[in-house]
């Protein structure tokens, strides 16, 4: 939907300003030159014919600029993300078994996304700076500055209508919306991949090898019960002579004692 609504206000996009040339000999004057323009903002291509006050010569002049480049690049990202848009969702619907197939699905559309997160940025960016650049080129006071009457002092130019760019802002608002949307949409995509899934199993097989690391070493192991070196039964608890083998072990050394 904002796809729909970022192509569709600005490759949709029609717009007029008037002008008015008031000749010292008013016969000769023309109070209500219209210029229309459109999308793609082709505006060298705009056509107009204004008086030039010299008697009922007419004169062909034309807007200055070509920002088709940045209108249509705009369009087009939005008119593909809605396409893939509509895939990706009949493929989360009808196909979420393929879809989650090999880690295959995840992955292309992580990709995607991050891939259309960055154009709309990029063709948001450039369709506002070319904008710009169509609001100075149609406003009816620079369009005078190209009328060769109007630079005799005797003749009164004057602007009438200026276009209204109203849907066009709503169209930058929409591309910026729509970075904002796709850009945020990366983590619960990212969320899907295997590479999430990895990076959440990992600790946990760590935290899970750890105890049997203690638990096959000495601290467990019964060293101190009653197999242990330790706590043998004869090496502390027999009471005896001096001269008895097991002084101070079961296999203790015995010459010592007999020479006692």
């Amino acid at each position: 939907l904002f796809a729909i609504f970022a192509f569709a206000t600005c490759g949709g996009y029609s717009g007029e300003l008037r002008l008015s040339v008031d000749c010292a000999n008013k016969s000769e004057s023309d109070l209500s030159i219209d210029i229309a323009f459109a999308y793609p903002f082709r505006l060298h291509q705009v056509n107009f014919e204004a008086p030039t006050c010299e008697g009922k010569r007419r004169e062909t002049l034309a807007l200055i600029g070509d920002f088709s480049s940045s209108a249509e690049f705009f369009v087009t990202i939005a008119v593909f993300a809605f396409l893939y848009s509509l895939a990706a969702t009949v493929v989360y619907i009808f196909f979420q078994n393929k879809y989650r197939e090999n880690n295959r699905g995840p992955l292309i559309d992580f990709i995607v996304t991050v891939v259309f997160s960055f154009l709309w940025l990029v063709s948001s960016s450039a369709w506002a700076k070319g904008l710009s650049d169509v609001k100075v080129a149609t406003d009816p006071d620079e369009v005078l500055l190209l009328l060769s009457a109007c630079k005799q002092q005797s003749n009164k130019c004057l602007p009438v209508r200026s276009p209204v760019m109203s849907s066009l802002n709503t169209s930058v608002v929409f591309g910026y919306l729509n970075f904002i949307l796709w850009a945020g949409n990366i983590w619960f995509v990212f969320k899907e991949t295997g590479w999430h899934s990895s990076g959440q199993r990992h600790p946990a097989d760590t935290m899970e090898k750890q105890p049997g690391s203690y638990n096959q070493g000495g601290y467990n192991q019964d060293s101190y019960g009653p197999a242990g070196g330790y706590n043998q039964p004869g090496s502390y608890g027999q009471v005896g002579e001096y001269g008895q083998s097991q002084s101070y072990g079961q296999s203790g050394p015995t010459s010592f004692a007999n020479q006692i």
